[in-house]
């Protein structure tokens, strides 16, 4: 909760209609749709839409002021809600973060990399929360608009906040996001070829991450993953403590005897300063390992016990990204539908392996924004399908370049490619049959959860 005195003392705004400024708002919000009574609206205007024009929306909804551009009073005073004027609305909002952030003494955790910090986030939030009051990033918020939201969640009584922080959409992004959060703990999880199109190259993509690195503090803490050499490399910009997590023997934080149980999760020995634990968690994968190891150093760098911090993987909802669900015809439905680049359907036909089934079957969408190595990608993707999958089921122009490389790598495999979801759909439907094991993926832009949608049992349906 925020005072609208606040408020105004944050943004620079001034204060147009009836409304003490003790007024407590519940949220800072900028999407109206989810605008709930006692709300302050933020209208920001977008490559789309200007948020002005939804000023009676959120009003309606139970706002109970807005923050707005003085060009647009016009706009905005005809919702007849009590108003928060600013020149510019997105730089306001950065202030009103930067400001509220500089009232609390506090542990703020920011996370970075290609993949993998949604994943991340949620754990080590969890783990954690087995201790202290965390707040952490809403949904996936991590950019220019959603960090400084997330920001605004922090209370009187939170004691960490953990933000994810950046898309590598550009450079100075995290360095601008940084500014306003004031990490005091980093970590970087991956550098890989996600947004390869708008950044140009890996090294370009790892130095917007440096980013995060070089903005902690001297008494920070940088966590880096060990066994991506781009992330390690970070270390020589920090004036931070190193601390690295990994499968390398020289990480602070190893796994070792790494195992998986299929849905029983993930089993390791735990090795730090020359101490070892045997460790079970509901994470999906092996590849999962690297989340919960990044959990785990929160965790003992912040002062937990090994028992608190495994307390906190018990936590429902852990499993962010990836759901298991009841499909058509007795199939069972892998949904990784988040977003794709190579590392992260690597990483999902790998659990695809791990699992059990009558039959392994691949549905992939194009990946996307992988610049001059979109062609190598999709062929990368293919030939490892090619050895994973027991039927393949491709769908867009780009994927039809994995479809053509499983094709060469494994004649005898089942292949099919669509130009339509519909088509798939149907295709699909006919095809899968009890005790298969199905994994969805594709690009956030293809909306592979659709096809999920559509193959969901119809008994799952009726319940939701």
């Amino acid at each position: 909760m925020i005072r609208l005195h606040d408020v105004l003392q944050g943004s620079g705004g001034t204060l147009e209609g009836d409304i003490s400024e003790q007024y407590l708002f519940n949220r800072v919000i900028h999407d109206s749709r989810y605008v709930q009574p006692g709300d302050l609206f933020v209208a920001l205007r977008g490559e789309v839409t200007d948020g002005h024009l939804y000023v009676a929306d959120a009003r309606a909804r139970g706002a109970t002021a807005a923050l707005v551009r003085r060009d647009a009073l016009d706009l905005a005073r005809g919702a007849e809600l009590p108003l928060v004027v600013v020149d510019d609305t997105l730089a306001a909002l950065h202030a009103l973060a930067t400001y509220w952030r500089s009232l609390f003494d506090l542990h703020v955790v920011g996370i970075t990399g290609s993949i993998g910090k949604s994943s991340t986030k949620e754990v080590v939030g969890a783990v954690l929360a087995a201790r202290y009051n965390v707040a952490k990033s809403v949904r996936s918020y991590n950019n220019e608009v959603g960090l400084p939201i997330s920001v605004l969640e922090i209370t009187p009584d939170t004691e960490v906040c953990v933000l994810e922080m950046g898309g590598a959409y550009a450079f100075g992004e995290i360095t601008q996001l940084a500014k306003i959060a004031r990490p005091t703990i980093g970590i970087v999880t991956v550098v890989s070829h996600s947004h390869l199109s708008r950044m140009g190259s890996l090294e370009a993509i790892a130095q917007t991450k440096t980013e995060l690195v070089e903005a902690l503090p001297p008494d920070g803490i940088a966590i880096l993953n060990r066994d991506d050499e781009r992330v390690y490399r970070m270390a020589e910009a920090a004036s931070a403590r190193i601390v690295t997590y990994g499968l390398d023997p020289s990480a602070d934080y190893r796994a070792v005897n790494l195992e998986s149980h299929g849905l029983g999760g993930i089993s390791f020995t735990l090795v730090r300063n020359e101490q070892r634990d045997h460790v079970q968690v509901p994470l999906l994968g092996r590849h999962s390992v690297h989340t919960a190891l990044a959990g785990i150093a929160v965790g003992f760098e912040l002062g937990m016990s090994l028992e608190e911090i495994m307390r906190g993987f018990d936590r429902p909802n852990i499993q962010l990204r990836l759901l298991l669900s009841p499909g058509v015809s007795g199939s069972t439905l892998l949904d990784d539908t988040y977003n794709a680049n190579p590392a992260s359907s690597f990483a999902a036909l790998a659990l695809l392996q791990e699992l059990d089934a009558r039959r392994r079957v691949a549905v992939f969408g194009d990946m996307l924004e992988l610049g001059d190595f979109e062609e190598e990608g999709h062929r990368m993707v293919g030939a490892r399908i090619a050895v994973t999958a027991d039927l393949f089921f491709a769908y867009g122009p780009r994927a039809a370049i994995m479809a053509r490389e499983a094709r060469e790598a494994n004649p005898d495999m089942p292949i099919y490619h669509f130009d339509t979801k519909d088509a798939l759909v149907e295709v699909l439907k006919h095809e899968l049959q009890a005790g298969d094991l199905v994994l969805i993926k594709g690009s956030r832009g293809i909306q592979m959860e659709t096809v999920v949608a559509a193959l969901r049992s119809v008994d799952e349906q009726d319940a939701g």
